[in-house]
């Protein structure tokens, strides 16, 4: 099984995601991520064998224990990319309000899946949603000027839980599917 841990985006937000989205519409070189399938990762995971899944899941549920965090508002908004607007890989969504309790979460998670033997995260930690891959420099610039002018805020969501997501590979772009949610209440 291909996991990953996330905070998924309530349907509502969507819309102006796919807005946001569209001005980066005839872009060269970009891979849009589906709207509809928003959501924030806290850890990847990897392909993790079936009968590791129990484990992981009262890892994850000591991991939120250990954040002490209550459900909290997060303001997605803000332009990014990664790793640098000289070379970018992926152009995403920021977080306006919420990191402190995203970071929280994160570590939380990452020192429990550590300790578990998944590899550890050789970055720090940036909360976003992916909006798109750039397969190819084509658009660069465009993009460079979008997210150095732009500051979108798309809306607010209650996070009160994280997710054991797995992703499911196919030629139309991944699906994925909810295997836990852990509720932070």
């Amino acid at each position: 099984m291909r996991l990953f841990v996330s905070v998924d985006l309530p349907d509502d937000l969507a819309v102006p995601i796919a807005d946001l989205q569209d001005e980066f519409a005839g872009t060269g070189g970009l891979n849009f991520t589906d709207p509809e399938q928003a959501h924030l990762t806290l850890k990847f995971l990897g392909e993790v064998a079936a009968e590791r899944v129990p484990a992981l899941e009262d890892e994850l549920a000591a991991a939120v224990d250990d954040a002490n965090i209550d459900p909290f508002t997060v303001r997605y908004g803000g332009l990014g990319v990664f790793p640098s607007l000289e070379y970018i890989s992926v152009v995403w969504l920021g977080v306006e309000e919420g990191s402190d309790e995203l970071t929280r979460l994160h570590e939380a998670i990452e020192t429990r899946a550590t300790a578990m033997g998944f590899e550890a995260e050789d970055h720090e930690f940036t909360p976003h949603v992916t909006l798109a891959r750039m397969e190819h420099a084509g658009g660069k610039e465009h993009v460079q000027e979008l997210v150095t002018e732009r500051d979108p805020t798309i809306g607010e969501a209650t996070v009160d839980a994280i997710r054991l997501t797995e992703s499911t590979l196919t030629d139309a772009g991944p699906i994925y599917s909810t295997v836990e949610s852990v509720s932070l209440e």
